[in-house]
């Protein structure tokens, strides 16, 4: 996966410093992936839920959540939110 933009992560690394190495493994992880669909992001990300047209990733046992949009065909997966578990319950991203 072509993952834009890594600029998201590391905002979100420094307004939550404890991210920071989780957000890492994550890039890595995604970064060579191959998905094809939601099935095999799940057998990557156990947790990753489709919300809408976002993929959605627990980070850092749930406390987090990164929001993406994954387009499969290209293999281009765009970082569109990095948030804490309340602000993601909130449902503004959605707008």
């Amino acid at each position: 996966m072509h993952v834009i933009s890594r600029k998201r992560l590391k905002e979100a690394a420094v307004r939550h410093p404890e991210l920071e190495t989780a957000l890492d493994a994550w890039f890595r992880i995604a970064k060579k992936a191959s998905w094809q669909n939601l099935m095999d992001v799940r057998k990557t990300f156990a947790n990753a839920d489709a919300v809408d047209k976002w993929t959605v990733f627990n980070i850092k046992g749930n406390k987090y959540r990164l929001i993406s949009e994954i387009n499969y065909r290209y293999q281009r997966l765009y970082i569109r939110h990095v948030l804490t578990h309340a602000e993601y319950d909130q449902e503004k991203w959605t707008r």
